[in-house]
């Protein structure tokens, strides 16, 4: 599992006082970012190998911007092509959205998926999700 702390801002709170649901998103992939590390191991979008086919987000408690909040980040299945991951936004010990991603590992050049790296597929064991993990903050 992956951690990655959030500070929320202030641009991302609402009228309603919390933190938006759109904002959310973008909080998840941040926790991704040691995941796309595992494939493209400087960052470089020249050398970029995944593309991101669907993301799903349950929201079950309100976001707010004084508080720091965490993102945990698990590889939840490895395909041939494809894996998934299983992620949580935590605030002071309550989950507060839990969602899914699935990415291709894809050559842009060919514009075909491509299989995923043995070296890749052994990196992502040390994230795998146990079944039903979830971790208070």
């Amino acid at each position: 599992m992956l951690r990655t702390p959030i500070v929320p801002r202030v641009s991302e709170t609402d009228g309603a006082g919390h933190i938006n649901n759109c904002f959310v998103p973008i909080w998840l992939e941040a926790g991704r970012r040691e995941i796309f590390r595992i494939l493209t191991p400087d960052l470089s979008f020249g050398a970029w190998r995944v593309a991101l086919v669907n993301t799903n987000i349950d929201y079950t408690a309100q976001l707010f911007f004084a508080d720091d909040a965490e993102v945990l980040t698990w590889v939840d299945h490895v395909g041939t092509k494809s894996f998934r991951l299983y992620e949580e936004v935590h605030q002071t010990g309550r989950l507060c959205a839990s969602g899914t991603a699935t990415y291709v590992y894809f050559n842009y050049d060919t514009q075909q998926g491509e299989a995923i790296p043995a070296d890749a597929r052994v990196a992502f064991t040390e994230h795998m999700r146990e079944p039903e993990a979830t971790q208070a903050v």
